[in-house]
């Protein structure tokens, strides 16, 4: 495994409010330092949040290891942590499940358009920490980094990625103008009907690839 396995898992982050966020950010009164207020809070959540999982999975891997010195323990000890992930993608498939008729946007997400980057950070900040499916995936993306022994820096490709998927909106603005200004209410609609089961294909991959690590 390398630092690109865990990447897919960013549409999971995203999917849902707070890539609804993203796109009515840009009809802001302020659109690029909402935006920007917007991206900076999510990219330092979601930095945080890697960054325990790794941390925790990496001090948990070490003490096992410090009481294990037979190879065979060793191996059974990171076939623990692959476990671990499969239970957080388990539920976190049937959060993203139950939480698949939660359509439209909600109403003090209108608000936004009068939104400064203070309020739109508070708000990117809110919508990860207090969301069960980007919790559990955050812990997934940690656990399954330190349980390769992968430097934490491997984490940084996945936060990006994270927060590239939510800038989309303002760069097809800028790039598009009216065009995408247009086309954004469709993207958000579709978003809202469709990323679930987008998020369960992510999903279904990354436990095919914990099993196999499971198997090696």
């Amino acid at each position: 495994m390398n630092f690109l396995t865990v990447l897919p898992l960013a549409v999971v982050m995203v999917a849902g409010t707070q890539f609804v966020a993203a796109v009515l950010l840009p009809s802001a009164d302020r659109p690029r330092a909402a935006l920007l207020g917007y991206l900076a809070a999510v990219g330092g959540v979601v930095t945080v949040g890697v960054t325990v999982s790794w941390l925790v999975t990496r001090a948990l891997r070490g003490f096992a290891d410090r009481a294990e010195t037979d190879v065979g323990h060793l191996e059974r000890t990171a076939h623990r942590v692959d476990w671990a992930v499969l239970v957080l993608l388990a539920v976190l498939a049937v959060v993203v499940y139950l939480r698949r008729h939660q359509t439209g946007t909600p109403r003090w997400l209108t608000t936004l358009q009068h939104a400064g980057p203070g309020g739109a950070a508070r708000l990117g900040a809110v919508l990860v920490a207090t969301s069960p499916s980007d919790d559990l995936t955050m812990a997934a993306v940690g656990a399954s980094v330190a349980r390769h022994d992968l430097s934490w820096w491997h984490l940084l490709p996945f936060v990006a990625l994270t927060v590239g998927l939510l800038a989309l909106p303002l760069l097809a603005l800028l790039i598009a103008g009216r065009r995408a200004a247009t086309a954004l209410p469709r993207v958000r609609t579709w978003s809202d009907r469709n990323s679930w089961v987008i998020s369960e294909i992510v999903i279904v991959f990354y436990v095919l690839v914990t099993v196999l690590d499971l198997l090696s």
